[in-house]
């Protein structure tokens, strides 16, 4: 049998065993908000949205995130926010994420008060609605997720970055925020555990990204030159989110064992978003560690108190974001969501590897 053929039956073969997800209930920060904190606390501004949606739609981003395109890939609609009621079609999931949000609850480490608590007990709520509304019918009853749909559903869930990033605003330790690290991912295990009780069984989950590579962040923590490599990152910072993502990964080989009947795929963010920044140039992109939208130009383009999001004068966004990989200082543009969404969907980097459409197989 010829390779091509072979290649042809394998590719067959996976997609007639291809999960078919009815629904995506997301919990997460501004890495996957589709507008949850807009709608609590203030729409964006532009030029957010400008790229892909036209005008600001509660995405930090020019256009979409990579939660838009796992929703593309699984042919549901892009998710709409909880907190987002005005005409919203809840029937193939909801979006409980929210930007600033952190694991832990708030204190004085997090100003968002939308925590990871919080996101389940709103699931919580709208679970139970949802359960109320379809006892009831009526017109509302086609715009919630269906009974079965809780069960079947994909599980996404891609947070933690906030609880490490306002450490270091706090002035913590590299070692103090290492042991904070293991509380983080016990309060995780523990909401994950919640929601598999709540029927949850399929959940992607996706490790911190290369925080040292943030414009944000090389701005407020200056790395010192031999604390920088060679791409211009800050070794101590990503060597807290190395530990972080090692320490999770752990998390999510305990919670196989402890939840035998849910499939668990643990998905390497940071090395597709390191790939993509430490090869910029090769893969089409310029100025990685430059933020397209800001204030302050130097190799940056970053300045804490003039932010893309709060509108100030001042402001410029980049002629074409489609080249760059940091749209604000800390959330990706468009084109890189897009190009890191291409490399995690087919599993090659995914413990275990399994693609997207496959993440239901144990």
């Amino acid at each position: 049998m010829v390779p091509n053929t072979l290649s042809l039956l394998f590719l067959l073969a996976s997609l007639a065993s291809a999960c078919e997800f009815p629904a995506i209930i997301n919990f997460g920060d501004s890495n996957s908000d589709t507008g949850g904190y807009a709608a609590a606390f203030g729409a964006l501004p532009p030029p957010y949205g400008e790229t892909y949606f036209g005008s600001p739609v509660g995405r930090y981003s020019d256009g979409r995130l990579i939660i838009d395109f796992i929703a593309e890939r699984l042919k549901l609609p892009y998710l709409s926010a909880y907190l987002n009621s005005m005409g919203t079609n809840f029937s193939c999931g909801v979006n409980f994420a929210s930007s600033g949000s952190s694991v832990l609850p708030p204190t004085m480490i997090n100003f968002n008060p939308i925590s990871l608590n919080i996101q389940f007990l709103q699931f919580l709520e709208f679970k139970s609605k949802s359960t109320l509304i379809s006892k009831q019918g009526g017109f509302f009853k086609d715009l919630m997720p269906k009974q079965d749909y809780f069960s079947r559903a994909l599980y996404t869930i891609d947070i933690g970055q906030n609880d490490i990033a306002h450490a270091y605003v706090l002035n913590m330790t590299q070692v103090e925020i290492k042991l904070f690290i293991p509380s983080i991912l016990d309060r995780l295990s523990m909401t994950i555990k919640d929601i598999y009780g709540e029927g949850g069984r399929f959940f992607w989950i996706h490790n911190t990204a290369p925080l040292g590579c943030l414009p944000y962040l090389l701005d407020r923590i200056p790395p010192t030159q031999d604390q920088m490599d060679k791409t211009g990152c800050s070794n101590p910072v990503n060597e807290v989110a190395q530990y972080f993502n090692s320490r999770l990964n752990e998390t999510v080989v305990q919670l196989r064992r402890d939840l035998p009947s849910a499939t668990f795929t643990y998905v390497d963010i940071y090395s597709v978003k390191y790939k993509l920044i430490s090869q910029a140039t090769q893969y089409g992109f310029e100025h990685p560690l430059q933020a397209c939208c800001g204030r302050g130009g130097g190799k940056y383009n970053y300045d804490r108190f003039g932010r893309c999001f709060e509108n100030v004068k001042g402001l410029r966004s980049c002629s074409d974001p489609s080249a760059r990989i940091s749209f604000d200082g800390i959330h990706f543009t468009d084109a890189a969501n897009r190009w890191i969404f291409e490399r995690i969907s087919g599993g090659a980097f995914s413990d275990p590897s399994t693609s997207l459409i496959n993440a239901c197989q144990q």
